[in-house]
C-alpha cells in the first residue's frame, strides 16, 4: 500500500533535515572557522526564520510556516557546522599574544622535564615562611 502523497513528501522531508542535522555534526569541520560577528548574524537569522514561522502557524499559513521552519533549520545546522572550523587542533582566537598554557621542555626520553631544584627552593621558601598561628587573628 503506497502512502499518500501529503505523508510521503513530509516524510522525505524529515529525512532531509535530520541528514542535514547528523551532517553538520559529522562531517569535517571547515578549514578556517566563521568569525564571531558573522555565526550570531547566522544564528540570529535562524532564531528570525523561527519567530516568522511561528508567526505563520499561529495565522494558520501552514504550507508557509513549514518551509520557515525547514528553513530555520538548515540555517540552524550550517551555523553548527560553520562554527565547528575551530575545532582544529589551534588554539582558539588565532595568533593573540594572550597566556597560553605551554608544554614543558621534553627529556631525551620523551617525558617532559621537570625543574626539582626550582621546585626544592620555591617549596622550602614557602615552608619557612612567618605565619600566625590558626585562629589568632580572632
Amino acid at each position: 500500500m503506497p502512502l499518500p502523497p501529503s505523508i510521503a513528501w513530509k516524510l522525505v522531508l524529515v529525512f532531509v533535515l535530520v541528514g542535514a542535522i547528523v551532517l553538520s555534526a559529522c562531517a569535517r569541520a571547515p578549514r578556517r572557522p566563521l568569525p564571531r560577528n558573522e555565526l550570531r548574524r547566522l544564528v540570529l537569522a535562524a532564531l528570525t526564520l523561527y519567530a516568522v514561522g511561528v508567526y505563520a502557524s499561529v495565522t494558520h499559513h501552514a504550507a508557509l510556516a513549514g518551509v520557515v521552519y525547514v528553513s530555520g533549520i538548515g540555517a540552524c545546522a550550517l551555523a553548527a557546522w560553520l562554527s565547528r572550523g575551530s575545532d582544529s587542533d589551534d588554539p582558539p582566537g588565532g595568533d593573540d599574544d594572550g597566556p597560553t598554557d605551554h608544554e614543558p621542555p621534553r627529556d631525551p626520553d620523551g617525558l617532559p622535564a621537570f625543574d626539582w631544584a626550582a621546585f626544592e627552593r620555591q617549596f622550602r621558601a614557602y615552608s619557612n615562611r612567618s605565619r600566625d598561628p590558626a585562629g589568632a587573628g580572632r
